[in-house]
């Protein structure tokens, strides 16, 4: 193999590298994305249920309503009354309950969703807090929630997102060894030419300017591929298992993903070239 072919070889396995490591990070950025909007919406979608004394007013009843409402953090609250309650559960039971027992044995309650992105990072603090707040309004007798799933939701989604920020950075240790251990063989097989401008005078800043140059522009172009190729994968996963994953509300974070990809690809080519270059020539 001539000497041009083998350089050109070099820069292709550095482009194909960097693509690759890349490309597994976007996947882990759609991961995070996805994972994070599911449990979003599994919290948003669990109710809070304010039980009311069976005897509680509707002003009563609407002025809890109101005071839960100030809250930056409600989506929505819902009042059911007695009487809305015992037609909802005539529906689901498809018979008249009320008739056949002869009195309405439900209570009227509110129904409180959360906007979670609102809440703060102590979201439990605040969760539990409203919850005592709430029970000690006048006319509730107690405030009952599926506190496990909440947990477990919350739980399971800390233990996902540390684990890929985790293998996020050995992708990154892994394109910065990567991209140092290609360069070297890059200056190597230009070993000659830098010998020739360093015996002419030229600086540091001079020789390895070309080199910064062209790497950074591998970033981007790794970055680029690497982005082309993680909405692909992500496009055949939503058709293989009917999943909504190319909807146009996710746009704006593919477009952000790849723009996290191809900055990714720029930086760490620009700082692993400029600092494995300026070693190369001090030894040599």
């Amino acid at each position: 193999m001539s000497k041009k072919a083998s350089l050109w070889a070099t820069h292709g396995a550095t482009i194909l590298g960097i693509t690759l490591v890349l490309f597994m990070l976007g996947l882990l950025l759609c991961i995070e994305y996805h994972s994070y909007r599911i449990t979003h919406d599994a919290q948003e979608r669990i109710t809070y249920k304010v039980d009311l004394s069976p005897d509680v007013s509707d002003s009563l009843a609407l002025a809890v309503k109101g005071r839960i409402e100030q809250r930056n953090y409600i989506k929505h609250v819902d009042y059911i009354s007695k009487e809305k309650a015992a037609e909802i559960f005539t529906d689901e039971l498809g018979e008249d309950f009320v008739g056949f027992i002869g009195y309405n044995p439900l209570y009227p309650s509110l129904m409180v969703n959360f906007n979670v992105s609102l809440l703060p990072s102590n979201s439990t603090e605040v969760l539990d807090r409203f919850c005592e707040e709430v029970g000690a309004e006048e006319g509730v007798t107690g405030v009952v929630y599926q506190e496990n799933i909440v947990n477990e939701l919350r739980d399971g989604f800390y233990k996902l997102s540390w684990f890929l920020i985790a293998l996020m950075l050995v992708l990154v240790l892994i394109t910065v060894v990567l991209i140092d251990s290609l360069l070297r063989i890059a200056l190597y097989a230009q070993r000659e030419t830098i010998h020739t401008m360093r015996m002419v005078g030229a600086n540091v800043g001079f020789i390895k300017r070309p080199f910064i140059v062209r790497s950074v522009a591998y970033g981007a172009l790794g970055g680029f591929i690497a982005s082309l190729l993680t909405f692909l994968a992500v496009w055949v996963a939503g058709n293989e298992f009917q999943l909504p994953l190319t909807d146009a509300s996710h746009l704006q974070w593919y477009l952000l993903i790849a723009v996290v990809l191809i900055v990714v690809g720029v930086i760490i080519s620009y700082l692993s070239t400029a600092i494995t270059v300026r070693r190369y020539i001090a030894k040599n």
